[in-house]
């Protein structure tokens, strides 16, 4: 059994891994955290997630000495404070949080020294097999081809464009031997001329309670090859975490990706 603690247990991810954790046989439910002074601290975890009782009360305390695997989908500001004691406790993590500075990146970075962490913008499994695909796609189109990635989600999302878009639009971009820094194109306004073949565009969209779709378009001429992947409910994302989770239970410490959970290529 894989005794798990959940950042942000009274949001709508928060709410999702619990209720995976839950339904889930291999796992049980150790820790809810909210932030302090949450109307929900001291209420059962399974209130609000469908779960009748979970039988833990969400806390403002990150109490981690019967957590095996920390999972935290809060923002980025929080995950960097939950590291620290994540390390103390030798605890491993799953990350799925986005819009990380590069400054925050570096130190998931260090604590993947001390612990084991996986971290991914997207736990989902059919966006992991998308980036595999997109690799391929890159790879046979070549410079033939105009790239556009195009995102959709709930009105709620803070960062633009999405963690998700960003890796898929660098995994291509790698394989071109291109960046994002020197040909990603994030916005578009008034006469911007013609199009460079190189530039790697994003579009975002933020609407009502889209959960998350991804489109790359491929375009060239007479034809193009869209790689879509949409995701209908949050717990796609919650049981690639589990998965994440009882995959990191026997690996050393490290930074790892979704993509060495399922072994994929990279």
């Amino acid at each position: 059994m894989i005794n798990i603690g959940i950042s942000g247990a009274a949001g709508r991810m928060g709410q999702t891994l619990i209720q995976a954790v839950q339904n889930t046989q291999f796992t049980h439910l150790s820790l809810a955290l909210e932030q302090s002074g949450h109307e929900s601290v001291g209420t059962d975890a399974g209130t609000n997630a469908g779960v009748a009782h979970a039988g833990v009360a969400i806390s403002d305390t990150m109490q981690l000495d019967d957590v095996d695997v920390f999972i935290d989908f809060s923002i980025a500001d929080a995950v960097v404070e939950h590291l620290d004691e994540c390390v103390a406790s030798a605890t491993r993590m799953v990350i799925g949080t986005t819009g990380f500075s590069d400054s925050q990146l570096d130190a998931i970075s260090a604590s993947s020294a001390a612990i084991p962490i996986v971290l991914a913008p997207n736990m989902s499994v059919g966006v992991n097999l998308c980036l595999s695909l997109l690799k391929t796609a890159a790879r046979t189109l070549g410079d033939t081809v105009d790239v556009e990635v195009i995102e959709a989600h709930h009105r709620a999302k803070v960062d633009a464009p999405s963690g998700t878009a960003l890796k898929m639009g660098e995994v291509v971009a790698a394989e071109l031997g291109r960046t994002l820094d020197a040909d990603g194109v994030f916005v578009r306004h008034g006469f911007t001329g013609a199009r460079e073949r190189k530039s790697i565009g994003f579009a975002t969209i933020r609407a009502g309670d889209i959960v998350g779709e991804h489109t790359v378009m491929f375009a060239g001429e007479g034809e193009r090859v869209e790689i879509t992947h949409k995701s209908n409910s949050r717990m796609t994302y919650a049981m690639g975490a589990l998965r994440a989770a009882q995959w990191l239970m026997d690996k050393p410490v490290g930074l790892y990706e979704m993509r060495d959970v399922l072994n994929l290529e990279k």
